[in-house]
Parts: C-alpha cells; sequence; structure tokens
C-alpha cells in the first residue's frame, strides 16, 4: 500500500521557519517527481514547488521563490519543503503529492498525503 505522509507542520511567527517532510512508504520517490501544494478551505489549491526524479531539477511559485526551498533524500525516501521567512498569507494545509513522470513537476499527482496544516501567525 503507498502511503505519503507529511509531517513537520504546525504554528509560527512571522518571519519563522517550517520544515515540512513527505515520507514515502510503498514506492520509491526517486522514481517519481514529487510536488508540495497547499490549499485552504474555500480557495483554489496552489501549486508551491515541485522536484523531478531525473535531475532533481526544481520549480517555485512566485509567491514562495527565494524563501522556500525543495529537497529530496532518496535515501530516505523523502521530500523536504523548507519553508523560511514565513508570512501570514502562507498559512495554509500543505499536501505532498507524486507522479510518475519525467517532468519537473507532476500534472496529475496519482499519490496524495494526507496535508499538514501551517498557521503563520502573531
Amino acid at each position: 500500500q503507498v502511503q505519503l505522509v507529511e509531517s513537520g507542520g504546525g504554528l509560527v511567527q512571522p518571519g519563522g521557519s517550517l520544515r515540512l517532510s513527505c515520507a514515502a512508504s510503498g514506492l520509491s520517490l526517486d522514481n517519481y517527481a514529487v510536488g508540495w501544494f497547499r490549499q485552504a478551505p474555500g480557495k483554489e489549491r496552489e501549486g508551491v514547488s515541485c522536484i523531478s526524479s531525473k535531475d532533481g531539477s526544481t520549480l517555485y511559485a512566485d509567491s514562495v521563490k527565494g524563501r522556500f526551498t525543495i529537497s529530496r533524500d532518496n535515501a530516505k525516501n523523502a521530500v523536504y519543503l523548507q519553508m523560511n521567512s514565513l508570512k501570514p498569507e502562507d498559512t495554509d494545509v500543505y499536501y505532498c503529492a507524486a507522479e510518475f513522470t519525467y517532468r519537473i513537476c507532476p500534472a496529475a499527482p496519482k499519490y496524495w498525503g494526507q496535508g499538514a496544516q501551517v498557521t503563520v501567525s502573531s
């Protein structure tokens, strides 16, 4: 059974940092493009960042460029999202998702995590 499990969410003050982890079981993440998405109730889902399986190429949404960093550790079968200089508008539920593709970003992810709440507030 394939599972993606996010962890590392929480409450942080503006300007603070969090690192989200996406741990996989039942598949080898190094064969998958992995993306981080975020969505709040009543809002559209937004792609935040993604990393390719082939060469580790990355892409970021303009809203997080320069503040967030995506990375993968194939030995741990995990992908991470380091979030710095957090803003209140980064408050959302963050999901990781994976697709078996050589594109940088998953376009139609087959596997999704359950989500991790990130709240940025003073």
